[in-house]
């Protein structure tokens, strides 16, 4: 009805949806006998990866207390100076990665999983977006993982 108070099209009363390219969000994932992530707010730089690799990584190998090689790839945040000299600082051993070898990092096989996941249950704005991401991530199987990590050697 026109001129009559309606409350419908108030903020409060929208959801708003995604019809193609609506938004994306930034994740940081890592996964040994634990998985975790964190979504990244903003750009990522050196400073935020060292700030997730404190408050993640080092929270999981206390957790595990394993003695362990972390892997990551060659992007510019990675390899930096200054993550560099965090990495010696914290006695983290780095394995050696090629340069042109994203294809044998496992965490790429996750991503890949939870991408599909994601996909199938066809996010209509950023908040389904956010928590199927969550949710996809949590529904990986251990095993999965496990089977991943054992075929490193195999794979380097």
């Amino acid at each position: 009805m026109f001129g009559a108070k309606t409350t419908h099209h108030h903020p409060k009363n929208i959801i708003t949806t995604v019809k193609h390219g609506g938004g994306s969000i930034m994740l940081w994932g890592g996964f040994s006998g634990t998985r975790a992530l964190v979504r990244v707010e903003g750009i990522m730089n050196s400073s935020k990866y060292q700030t997730i690799l404190a408050q993640i990584l080092q929270a999981s190998v206390r957790k595990l207390k394993i003695k362990f090689t972390f892997q990551h790839d060659n992007d510019q945040k990675h390899k930096s100076k200054s993550t560099k000299a965090w990495l010696h600082l914290k006695k983290i051993n780095v394995l050696e990665w090629p340069s042109q070898g994203p294809d044998l990092n496992p965490i790429e096989h996750l991503w890949g999983d939870q991408k599909r996941g994601v996909h199938r249950r066809s996010p209509r704005n950023l908040t389904d977006l956010k928590r199927f991401c969550k949710e996809e991530w949590a529904n990986i199987a251990t095993s999965r993982c496990a089977m991943l990590i054992d075929s490193c050697p195999k794979v380097l």
